[in-house]
């Protein structure tokens, strides 16, 4: 199995595969390994040398492979969501299963067949490694998982946007962005070419334009709400007041605010134990900078401290459902107590 930049060095140096299975959560890079692909393969004419399948036409698989594309020296197939690659499940799908079995064997025995000028390219949103066209495509192809990226992965993409457009940003202010901003590549790339745009060529991106212009995740703002209460600062009721102002639902502030709580005393709780931060937060590989943010803020607090917000946060989500209680008036009520 290949990983995300070999398969996009590949790409660059114009290697191109006969047999590929893309698949994963990071859909940005996926579709870009796609339009690099498509761009080497030249100009594709429907339903002639270019052909879409998904999970309702998969059974024309074979047949499409073996019919020539009249006029153009080889073919593109695309399939994508079949189906071929979920995990069977207590009821299994006879008939997704006999045209999978099919599928594997025809590409075990008729390699040849791809090799004079077919390009078969499978996407799917997952695909279980223990089923055998997996391991059959990825003997014969190329099979990549698209994972949402690590911070000093994202970190090395984002500079590199930057330079191409002339444009510097330091580690510390790429990292800062991340954590604002997230991990997810196709939102983090319309936030960058905001900062691009406003700094212009020859310019530097910092914190203070980071602020400025992203808009910045709820975790994130979370994060400087839970500092504010933290260092007894009343900029918690401004923080709020702005969440509201660009219309944030008060119930989804609640919820947030609450997961961020029960985060940092299972984080304070696990120092307390000697128990390992990450794995008790259940945090995956891109969030493993959370951890020192979950520990720093942690010390603001004490175990019976974070414990009694919890049950107020709590209490105020059942007093506000049955009428008692505004939820705004609450929980402003709770954060001017805590700050």
């Amino acid at each position: 199995m290949k990983k995300v930049e070999e398969i996009e060095k590949e790409l660059k140096e114009n290697k191109l595969n006969n047999l590929y299975l893309l698949y994963g959560e990071e859909t940005f890079l996926l579709e870009n390994c796609l339009k690099k692909i498509k761009k080497m393969f030249g100009e594709c004419i429907k339903g002639i040398n270019y052909v879409m399948l998904d999970e309702t036409n998969i059974d024309s698989l074979i047949s499409n492979i073996e019919t020539p594309a009249f006029g153009y020296e080889r073919k593109l197939i695309i399939a994508r969501n079949t189906g071929l690659f979920k995990p069977e499940g207590k009821k299994k799908n006879s008939g997704i299963s006999k045209i999978r079995e099919e599928v594997n064997q025809y590409l075990k025995e008729n390699m040849d067949v791809l090799k004079e000028g077919t390009i078969l390219i499978f996407i799917e949103e997952e695909a279980d490694s223990r089923i055998a066209l997996l391991k059959t495509i990825d003997k014969l192809g190329e099979v990549c998982k698209f994972e949402f990226q690590k911070p000093i992965q994202i970190s090395k993409r984002i500079k590199a946007i930057c330079k191409s457009y002339g444009v510097t940003i330091d580690d510390s202010a790429t990292m800062y962005f991340i954590e604002c901003c997230g991990t997810n590549m196709q939102e983090l790339v319309n936030e960058i070419r905001k900062l691009i745009e406003y700094t212009g060529k020859g310019g530097k991106i910092s914190k203070a334009e980071v602020d400025l212009l992203c808009t910045k995740k709820m975790e994130s703002i979370i994060f400087d709400l839970t500092d504010s209460i933290g260092k007894k600062s009343a900029d918690s009721i401004t923080i709020l007041n702005n969440l509201l102002y660009a219309k944030e639902p008060i119930q989804k502030i609640l919820i947030t605010l609450y997961n961020h709580f029960k985060k940092l005393y299972f984080t304070k709780l696990a120092q307390n134990t000697n128990r390992n931060i990450a794995e008790t937060l259940k945090l995956r590989p891109n969030q493993m900078f959370l951890v020192n943010k979950y520990s720093k803020q942690s010390q603001y607090f004490k175990e019976e401290e974070l414990n009694d917000i919890l049950q107020k946060l709590r209490n105020l989500d059942y007093q506000y459902k049955i009428g008692k209680i505004d939820i705004e008036v609450g929980l402003k009520t709770i954060l001017c107590e805590y700050s």
